[in-house]
């Protein structure tokens, strides 16, 4: 007698592409919605953790509400991951390199619940804020690479640009100078007036003109670094026109965050610019990210065939 097969189910290349750019999209909602709930003082609106005072949803309370739905935004991003991860798994050809990247986005994701859980036991202590921050930039930046990979495995990848050393600049001297201004945001925005929750809330014991000193030093090397790169890739724009738009998306996103920055220094730090200036750096990282890696595994739509 002939013995049933059970028919094994694939996901096609464009639908992983789908999936991975809607985690990816999920994440950058989940770090500002994360940031909305520092700048509105909600940090400690929902005691009791995993629950929200006495129940599992808020009863009543601005802040506890808007805690509540960076909850739900949260899961909401984990469970996009998660789908991510198994969708990677079903598709034919796919790298297994991709497949661990987007497992590992998964796990990274998860370890925020306790990760956020360890923060309000610390009363926001605004380093468990900013390693909580910068966990999620970790996420942003894998799930970067995912994309990237999804879309070269449904267009197919083009030769690595440029010289190896320009590879390497960009790899192992920009993502650095790209972090570092990642991080002195952070800090200059833990040293501002916006403690999370309430003015008992330990802060850094950094003046908020040190703090920002050092990061617009940051900001004018990176700048430099980001200008260097792109008279390089001016070069190739004839090869790879895409990697060109790439860097001038990063470019205008480094000015856009340059001016809200000095608007929001210049008007004491109010938490609508600086909900702003995060969702920018968050798209600055990414940008970042994805520049370096294209380099070496541009996706064919970013090339002349």
């Amino acid at each position: 007698m002939a013995t049933v097969l059970p028919r094994v189910r694939t996901l096609s290349p464009r639908a992983f592409l789908g999936l991975s750019l809607a985690s990816c999209a999920a994440l950058f909602v989940v770090v500002t919605s994360g940031a909305f709930v520092r700048l509105t003082g909600s940090g400690l609106g929902c005691e009791n953790w995993p629950r929200c005072g006495e129940t599992i949803y808020p009863e009543q309370g601005f802040h506890a509400w808007v805690e509540f739905g960076n909850r739900v935004v949260a899961g909401a991003g984990l469970l996009l991951v998660l789908a991510t991860w198994l969708g990677s798994l079903l598709v034919p050809g796919l790298p297994r390199g991709v497949r661990l990247t987007t497992l590992a986005a998964f796990l990274l994701t998860a370890a925020q619940v306790p990760m956020g859980a360890v923060t309000i036991a610390l009363d926001l202590h605004p380093l468990a804020v900013m390693t909580h921050f910068l966990l999620a930039m970790v996420v942003v930046a894998l799930t970067i690479v995912v994309v990237l990979e999804a879309w070269s495995h449904l267009r197919g990848v083009a030769p690595a640009a440029g010289p190896s050393w320009l590879r390497k600049l960009v790899t192992w001297a920009g993502i650095p100078a790209c972090a570092a201004l990642v991080v002195t945001g952070a800090v200059a925005t833990a040293s501002g007036p916006h403690p999370g929750a309430n003015e008992e809330v330990e802060r850094l014991g950094l003046g908020i003109e040190d703090t920002v000193y050092v990061h617009v030093r940051v900001a004018a090397v990176f700048g430099i670094g980001v200008l260097v790169v792109g008279w390089f890739l001016w070069k190739l724009r004839g090869r790879y026109p895409g990697l060109v738009w790439l860097w001038g998306a990063l470019v205008g996103v480094l000015v856009a965050q340059a001016i809200v920055g000095e608007v929001q220094y210049r008007n004491a730090l109010p938490w609508g610019l600086v909900l702003v200036l995060v969702f920018l750096a968050a798209a600055l990282w990414a940008l970042g990210v994805a520049l370096a890696y294209a380099l070496w595994r541009p996706p064919a739509a970013l090339a002349r065939q």
